[in-house]
């Protein structure tokens, strides 16, 4: 008994003891303890990086003017570079993780004034090491991605490890050239850092990359990392644009040899208690993310919202040997006027030659009221792909009724319905009540998508089309169609393919009843040439559509300004909408 009595306190001891051995083992691997003295052979990376800046050059919108803005945040860069040179065995590279620009108001401005565009200046004077290609980069297809490449005088490596462009000329010869690669070596301060580039898949049916070919990820990332490892070189960083950060954190765990992974895409905020955020911002989580790769080592997975409103910065420990001893960091919020962190001046160079000439342009824009609306309109992204709103109504309406208006000129049937996917209307605000401006348009509609009508769509694959809309509304995804010409009932709780249980025509002809199709003549629809190519998954099928000759923002200004009479009124398009899509569960 007494002996029972005495093993009991020394085995709580001891297991006491393990506890804090191993509380102690995972502060080493999570605190940046060499950071300000790293130990002789040490080494302290800053990655400086940010994602998604998309054309977003003046400030972070309506609301927000005093946060963001390329010529602040290029203020920002340049002192946090200043900043992690100070002290030994310290440097720093600068990344960014794609979606470089972004159809709209601002980058038309660029593609107007010709080759050099706007983003592309700004892009040169940051001196990037790296960049990763986004989706949004391919929106324009190849051509007008090999024009902006084009602009640059003195371009940053751009990084593709998964990417085949030897279909397409343009992009190819920047690959031939050198510009473009799989991954790069930079030296910094005596040390070899490897960077590789990756980027998602989906760009067949979110983008327009026409004859670029989207690999694997994982296998063409390993394969760089193995290549890089063999040539000596024991520090890895992947810069990547899959769409969200959760995707590198599944990446991770099939990958042996990255050390640090910058993500793009998702538009994340992380952040830690204590950092400076942009009002409305909310953290997705803490900063830096953790993911366990192959081999069970810990990987710091990093992003930042876009729109040029954050400079991420990560302090990465290695040892002599290259292995990850530590991190730190946090986002840098880019602000001005009174707040405590407002950058002391802005670029010069980025105000005369980007700022001033875009600002310009948009006011222009802005000077043209196409109309009145009586009622806000909801185009927040969170609405406009999961449920019908007003905004949407409008947008899909325009696409009817000017398809309808143009079919018999080129030849084709006029549309029986409208649709218009979520993830192509961009203004993420309300708009109105009061004018509505030429800006407003390319706000809300702002990529270079045409007005199509595809006719002859039996009614089957018409359900197939819409059980493809409402397959992922529990994600917000894209694809949620705002619709025209018909009423939808459809269960969310159903497994995605079997959800649409009613359609509508407004004529009253059932299309869909009990989720079975009725007999009946086919479907004639007018949309943009995004989702008929197949674009967001949309099974068109390859099915022949003619062009209307009106891009979607074209169609939506025409529609306010003639046939509505320039009044968008309370009536027609109610807050909220007006029944068109009922969802069940």
């Amino acid at each position: 008994m007494g002996e029972q009595r005495t093993s009991r306190p020394t085995r709580a001891w001891l297991a006491f003891l393990m506890i804090i051995g191993l509380v102690a083992a995972a502060l080493a691997t999570t605190s940046p303890a060499n950071a300000e003295h790293p130990s002789e052979g040490d080494f302290t990376l800053t990655i400086l990086h940010n994602n998604d800046g998309e054309s977003q050059l003046l400030n972070a919108g309506s609301g927000l003017e005093d946060f963001g803005g390329i010529a602040r945040f290029a203020e920002v860069v340049k002192a946090a570079e200043v900043d992690a040179k100070q002290g030994n065995n310290r440097g720093s590279i600068l990344v960014s993780s794609g979606d470089n620009f972004l159809a709209g108001p601002e980058f038309t401005a660029g593609v107007e004034n010709g080759i050099p565009f706007y983003d592309t200046i700004a892009l040169d004077s940051l001196n990037y090491d790296a960049i990763s290609f986004g989706n949004h980069d391919f929106d324009f297809g190849p051509d007008v991605l090999t024009d902006f490449l084009s602009g640059y005088t003195n371009m940053p490596q751009y990084l593709a490890s998964n990417v085949d462009f030897t279909g397409e000329p343009g992009l190819q010869a920047f690959v031939d050239s050198g510009d473009i690669s799989a991954s790069t070596v930079v030296n910094v301060k005596g040390e070899r850092i490897g960077i590789i580039g990756a980027l998602t898949q989906q760009i067949s049916f979110i983008s327009s990359p026409r004859n670029v070919v989207v690999n694997d990820v994982a296998p063409a990332v390993q394969a760089e990392v193995d290549s890089l490892t063999a040539d000596g070189v024991d520090k890895i960083v992947l810069i990547s644009h899959l769409q969200n950060i959760g995707e590198d954190i599944a990446l991770a765990a099939v990958l042996d040899g990255v050390d640090v992974m910058v993500a793009g895409g998702g538009d994340e905020v992380l952040a830690n208690p204590g950092d400076l955020l942009v009002p409305g911002d909310v953290p997705f989580g803490s900063y830096p993310q953790l993911a366990i790769d192959v081999d069970g080592d810990t990987v710091p997975v990093v992003t930042t919202a876009g729109n040029y409103k954050y400079l991420g910065e990560l302090e990465v420990d290695f040892d002599a040997d290259g292995n990850v001893i530590g991190w730190n960091g946090g986002p840098i919020r880019v602000a001005a006027g009174d707040n405590p962190d407002a950058v002391a001046k802005e670029s010069g160079n980025l105000n005369a030659r980007v700022v001033e000439p875009v600002s310009e342009f948009l006011a222009a824009l802005d000077q043209t009221v196409v109309g009145t609306s009586e009622v806000a309109l909801d185009g927040r992204r969170s609405q406009v792909r999961t449920t019908e709103t007003n905004e949407g109504n409008l947008i899909a309406d325009s696409l009817l009724v000017k398809g309808q208006e143009r079919a018999a000129s080129f030849g084709v049937d006029s549309p029986d319905v409208a649709l218009q996917n979520g993830g192509g209307i961009r203004n993420d605000d309300f708009r109105g009540p009061g004018a509505i401006t030429l800006l407003d348009t390319f706000d809300m509609v702002p990529f270079s998508n045409f007005l199509v009508v595809v006719p002859d769509i039996p009614r089957s694959q018409f359900k197939d089309i819409m059980e493809n809309a409402v397959s992922r509304v529990e994600f917000t995804d894209g694809r949620f169609a705002q619709i025209a010409g018909f009423s939808m009932i459809y269960d969310a709780g159903a497994p995605a393919g079997s959800r649409v249980l009613s359609i509508v025509l407004d004529d009253g002809t059932p299309i869909v009843t009990g989720g079975a199709v009725v007999a009946g003549a086919d479907v004639a629809i007018a949309t943009i040439n995004f989702l008929a190519n197949g674009g967001d998954q949309y099974p068109f099928n390859d099915a022949p559509f003619t062009l209307m000759g009106l891009t979607y923002q074209q169609a939506l200004a025409d529609y306010i300004e003639t046939d509505l009479g320039g009044v968008i009124s309370a009536a027609d398009y109610p807050e909220g909408g007006e029944g068109r899509i009922t969802r069940l569960n």
